[in-house]
């Protein structure tokens, strides 16, 4: 049970927020603020989660926040906010928060969280502005740093140090008044791989360490859905507050899963990779005289650069592979999957050999370190930048070895199907446009997420106004792991729903055929959306948007915006402008569109939705997902497909109410929802909208 003193705590603090602001009190809320206090606050919890579906309206920020402030500090642990976008981030450190600290009665410190690519290194920057003086620093992925010459970087730089030393900027990139190139922040900025952390010269002036260590006297720390994993691949604690001590609320809860993949997939690019090897090599012998009088090392020295050579010929050899294997497929497409996650023979024993050459190299580079790290207090003052260089080369060959080691074991170990433990393992194009990229990933999040929060934390909250899909939490929970004893809750949004109807024309097309159906879709659209002032048109397939624009060009009286022909904030913003000058206006847009998007009143007073939202069957992850159901005797359409698709139509569909005056049309060009056997599912997982499914009749 929560402790009585707790509950007064959290009742009053509720009552002075709804009080001050002349808001009014809403009971999702309420119910939400007391799922949250019972799941973090009860000592005897054995599982202390709180899984809250929180429809749009219900003020979820107000209510995880005023129950579990107050229950945070009772446990003496960190509340971390984690959200899955910048938007959210900002809003609640530059709004919700601030707003909820003036008017609760709570007290609280506040800070936000960011990696260490946010910030500029001071090593970084000396080493690029000394020039030709100063030690070589290894590029961690030499692939993605762009060609920018230090003449035109080197005046930026200056002025960073100038405003630094001035105290006009506090090294945090998102503050520097201009726009800096992304080749730019690569040169200026360090990872966890090269950072030298503490025992770097610069710690005292370190803008990152100077963040990080503001966070251990805050009570709230705000973060992002990313940082919070990265931080926990590397064990929990490196940047952010430590899970034992972290009472974690996600916020979008319904990414996580998925960017927890992300975080763990495993990546070798043969390019960059070989680039990384000869720079290393070349680092190598061009120091070698100086480490080998440092480290009195001279036989790991020689070794090392023996493995660097014998890894990249490795690596060419597995580039030429792939290269050939992808040439002599029938369907040649950028990737190629391997089927149950089995690979061929002949890349398991390259594979093989690639891991006992990663290993070796592994093993060399920590005795380098090891070895440089010892000298590192006994060498005089004039060498320690020098040496601190030389640390920050080989911390970035340990973590690249360790990668790749992890990479090549999994590839080799790839000659059957672990059921308990599936993974997906595939080639593709590199991005960078040279080479092929061999990756490996978990299918599903539900271990990682399991071994890294679910078990650790001391409390967790997931919400979002999407969690549940046709009605219940189980794919959720395939997906996430989340445990038997966690409480789950659906809060319905206070908006009235029956001031939205959901219609479905009487199309004669479905989007199995798609030019017909796009060909259907550009001659109804006009018509549809006629007498509509500010309209949203989500697609599902980039290709269809771009044919019904192409389609419609000069034939639409409204102002139409087209994903990504503008920023997504520039685009929102001249599309909100249009309407506030009178004119009609139409946002195209794709997935990113459907979610996360606020466009109140007249902004939007219809969404259009091309077809159902299944997901791309190509995808390697949900593919190999798929596969391993029908594996199972299961059938994957109906269990992954079908749900993902419901709870993607909710989303999609929750653009029109934003507020409790709102009212409008859905509008789905899809029969699909009326004829086939699943659509009646995903018709009753929505929200209780007036219905108008082409029998003229609204329900």
């Amino acid at each position: 049970m929560l402790d009585p003193a707790l509950q007064d705590e959290i009742r009053d603090a509720y009552q002075s927020l709804i009080e001050h602001r002349k808001l009014n009190p809403r009971w999702g809320q309420r119910q939400m603020i007391a799922e949250v206090a019972n799941a973090l606050g009860d000592p005897d919890a054995p599982e202390p989660i709180a899984v809250v579906e929180a429809g749009t309206g219900t003020g979820k920020t107000i209510a995880y926040c005023v129950a579990a402030l107050p229950i945070a500090r009772a446990r003496e642990k960190k509340l971390v906010i984690a959200t899955a976008t910048v938007a959210l981030q900002e809003q609640l450190i530059y709004r919700d928060l601030p707003d909820i600290l003036e008017h609760s009665g709570l007290t609280f410190s506040v800070q936000l969280a960011k990696g260490r690519g946010r910030y500029v290194c001071l090593q970084k920057l000396e080493y690029h502005l000394a020039g030709a003086s100063a030690p070589a620093l290894i590029p961690l992925y030499p692939d993605e740093v762009a060609d920018l010459a230090i003449e035109e970087a080197g005046p930026i730089m200056e002025s960073m140090v100038e405003s630094l030393s001035a105290s006009r900027w506090d090294g945090d990139l998102d503050s520097w008044p201009t726009v800096l190139d992304d080749g730019l922040r690569r040169m200026v900025t360090t990872d966890q791989a090269q950072c030298g952390g503490r025992r770097c010269g610069f710690i005292n002036q370190c803008a990152f360490y100077r963040a990080r260590d503001g966070l251990q006297d805050a009570d709230v720390v705000v973060a992002n859905h990313n940082l919070v994993l990265a931080d926990l691949k590397f064990g929990g604690g490196a940047i952010l507050p430590p899970p034992e001590d972290s009472i974690y609320i996600f916020d979008e809860g319904h990414q996580l899963a998925e960017k927890c993949l992300s975080q763990f997939t495993l990546v070798a690019r043969t390019v960059g990779t070989r680039q990384a090897l000869m720079e290393t090599a070349t680092w190598l012998e061009s120091q070698s005289d100086d480490l080998a009088d440092i480290t009195q090392q001279h036989d790991v020295l020689e070794q090392l650069g023996i493995a660097l050579n014998d890894t990249a010929q490795l690596n060419d050899e597995a580039a030429l592979w792939a290269e050939d294997f992808l040439a002599r497929q029938v369907d040649q497409q950028e990737e190629f999957r391997f089927e149950l996650g089995i690979a061929p023979d002949e890349l398991r024993a390259l594979a093989g050999r690639l891991a006992v050459a990663w290993s070796h190299q592994l093993e060399l580079a920590q005795r380098l370190e090891a070895a440089l790290d010892n000298r590192r207090d006994e060498v005089d003052i004039a060498q320690r930048d020098t040496l601190d260089a030389y640390l920050v080369n080989a911390q970035g060959m340990v973590v690249r070895a360790q990668g790749q080691v992890d990479l090549w074991r999994s590839y080799d170990g790839a000659s059957s199907q672990d059921l308990d433990d599936p993974w997906v393992r595939w080639l593709r194009q590199s991005r960078t446009g040279n080479g092929i990229d061999f990756l490996a990933s978990p299918i599903l999040a539900r271990d990682l997420l399991r071994e890294h929060i679910w078990q650790r934390a001391a409390g967790v909250v997931m919400t979002s106004a999407t969690l549940s899909s046709l009605g219940s939490f189980d794919r959720l929970q395939a997906m996430t792991g989340l445990p038997d004893g966690a409480r789950y809750k659906r809060v319905e949004s206070p908006f009235n729903t029956q001031q939205a109807v959901f219609s479905i024309p009487p199309l004669q097309q479905e989007p199995g055929d798609a030019d017909a159906h796009t060909a259907e879709i550009i001659e109804c659209l006009p018509e549809l959306i006629a007498n509509d002032l500010g309209v949203l048109v989500l697609f599902s397939s980039r290709r269809q948007m771009e044919a019904v624009v192409m389609g419609l060009e000069g034939v639409l009286p409204h102002c139409m915006l087209v994903q990504d022909s503008l920023s997504k904030s520039l685009l929102l913003e001249t599309h909100r402008q249009n309407i506030d000058e009178g004119k009609a206006s139409v946002i195209m847009g794709l997935a990113s569109f459907a979610e996360g998007v606020d466009l109140p009143g007249a902004y939007c007073t219809h969404v259009v939705i091309a077809k159902l939202p299944f997901a791309v069957p190509d995808n390697p992850r949900d593919a190999a997902h798929a596969e391993l159901l029908e594996q199972q005797g299961r059938n994957a359409f109906m269990e992954i497909s079908v749900p993902d698709a419901a709870l993607k139509l909710v989303q999609a569909s929750g653009r029109l109410l934003r507020t409790e005056e709102d009212s409008g049309r859905i509008t789905l060009l899809d029969r699909r929802l009326l004829t086939r056997r699943y659509g009646r599912a995903i018709l009753e997982s929505l929200p209780r909208y007036r219905f108008d499914l082409a029998t003229g009749q609204a329900g």
